[in-house]
């Protein structure tokens, strides 16, 4: 069995306890990479060098007591929306085409502190603006599940690595659904932590108030493991929370008897797939067989979620991505005439088609006359979804529902269809407009053999019982790799 296929944590372990070296686990990752890569299209940039470099470094430190972490000598994979000092970072586009950081985001370097080697930057839709990673300036990325179908997005790049075994782990951002619906999609397990638990500096902002970083892993273990790392107070992001309890890895235990867990009627209607409807309800079955409350009840307002989201994401957008303009950093159009010339020319070549889109609805939303009527009309209702929550965990201790409709569509069929694109967030972007923790964990397959995934969702600082849930759920079940990991 390769080394790539053991969890983090199994990986840590080994090398630990001196099974195995920092550089045999990097260099099993950078050999699948150059396997696989050329059909998957995962990354953007593979800093083989950088990586084998640093494997040295961390070894050192391994071997003299310095590192003793659990992630200590494991590779990870970064989207590549977080800066990396002097490491390329794009957003998946060209108008950052050249960008090289001069600092590294805070996650990045909780992650360093902690020993993981970096191999690279993933793939990505545009500035995490698509929910397939077609938009990406460098080409799509496959499925490792099958190549013909999108691995979802934004960060499909990060799910799909960790799916095809190129990394041990990696880190995601989640705006909308950008963390759980690509593990959906990619049988892996991700984890959108409560807004403000995961330091934004240094993150290429989309939505401010909705973006949050988390991981990506093969299992539960790993992503409590990884997030138990990567959370922490920073006084650089203003929007950074001080929690008293980091321990996430406490939770890892088979125990759900007396759990309650409410499962919203809204999100078993219209547009859900048979087949992803029956793989949920029967992972309910399963833990009300594990001794779990488990009872369908009414949130309001779930209709309302996706025209309030990308209301506010595109307007948050409109006014992050106004920093692009060609004069401070990234891509300059080779001919212009004047200032503005310059701006317009290039912002029109260096921004993609969906990038576009979004920062002229944001624009538009914001602008004199339409403020009042959709913008403000939007945080209010974003009050509200937050208030039915509330009121849904007055109640219960966790919801349980889909984390996409359907299973991953094929390359080609969502852009075509912009609005069915976005319709396809319906069950992740409330828990982002609220600010709540959520969990995808693989479920189950459909016909086709594509993966679905099972979400959890929490109270805000409430990961620990989203964390509970499925771990125990997963105990059911054996973790699949893809079949062309298989061969």
């Amino acid at each position: 069995m390769s080394l790539m296929s053991l969890t983090a944590v199994e990986l840590g372990k080994k090398i630990k306890a001196g099974e195995v070296t920092v550089k045999e686990a990097v260099e099993a990752a950078i050999a699948q990479i150059e396997k696989t890569e050329n059909r998957l299209n995962c990354y953007v940039t593979v800093d083989k060098e950088g990586a084998l470099k640093k494997a040295e470094e961390v070894q050192k430190l391994i071997d003299n007591g310095s590192l003793t972490g659990p992630l200590a000598g494991v590779p990870v994979a970064v989207k590549d929306n977080m800066c990396t000092k002097d490491l390329l970072t794009t957003c998946s586009s060209k108008i950052l085409g050249n960008f090289v950081p001069t600092y590294t985001a805070e996650a990045v370097v909780n992650l360093e502190k902690a020993g993981a080697v970096i191999l690279g930057k993933t793939n990505m839709d545009e500035f995490a603006m698509g929910s397939t990673t077609e938009t990406s300036a460098y080409g799509e990325t496959k499925n490792p599940w099958n190549v013909n179908h999108v691995p979802g997005g934004s960060s499909g790049g990060s799910c799909a690595a960790v799916a095809a075994e190129e990394c041990s782990y990696a880190l995601g951002s989640d705006t909308g659904g950008s963390i759980r619906q690509p593990s959906s999609f990619c049988g892996v397990t991700g984890i959108k932590p409560t807004y403000g638990t995961v330091s934004r500096y240094g993150l290429i902002a989309y939505g401010s108030s909705l973006d949050q970083i988390g991981p990506v892993a093969k299992d539960v273990t790993d992503c409590a493991t990884i997030l138990e790392v990567i959370a922490s107070y920073d006084e650089k992001d203003s929007t950074s929370v001080k929690r008293e309890d980091y321990d996430f890895t406490s939770c890892l235990v088979d125990d759900v008897k007396g759990l309650k867990i409410g499962i919203p009627k809204a999100y078993f209607g219209e547009g859900l797939e048979p087949e992803v409807k029956k793989v949920i309800l029967d992972a309910a079955k399963v833990l009300e067989e594990k001794g779990a409350i488990v009872e369908e009840f009414d949130l309001g307002l779930a209709d309302y979620a996706i025209p309030a989201y990308y209301v506010i994401a595109a307007a948050e957008a409109s006014s992050n991505l106004s920093r692009f303009d060609g004069v401070k950093y990234g891509y300059r159009t080779e001919d212009y005439e004047g200032l503005h010339n310059m701006y317009k020319k290039t912002r029109s070549e260096g921004f993609g088609a969906e990038v576009k889109r979004r920062i002229m609805l944001g624009s538009f939303v914001l602008s004199s006359g339409y403020y009042d009527a959709y913008y403000l009309k939007a945080l209010r209702t974003k009050a509200l979804i937050k208030e039915e929550f509330d009121k849904a965990f007055e109640k219960y201790d966790v919801i349980l529902g889909p984390v996409a409709p359907t299973t991953a569509p094929e390359l080609g069929k969502s852009l075509s269809d912009p609005i069915k694109m976005y319709l396809g967030d319906i069950y992740t972007i409330s828990v982002n407009l609220a600010g709540l923790p959520g969990i995808s964990v693989p479920a189950g397959e459909d016909s086709k053999g594509l993966p679905i995934g099972l979400q959890f969702i929490g109270d805000c600082f409430q990961e620990k019982k989203i964390i509970r849930a499925a771990y125990s759920f997963e105990q059911t079940r054996t973790y699949k790799r893809p079949g062309m990991i298989e061969e």
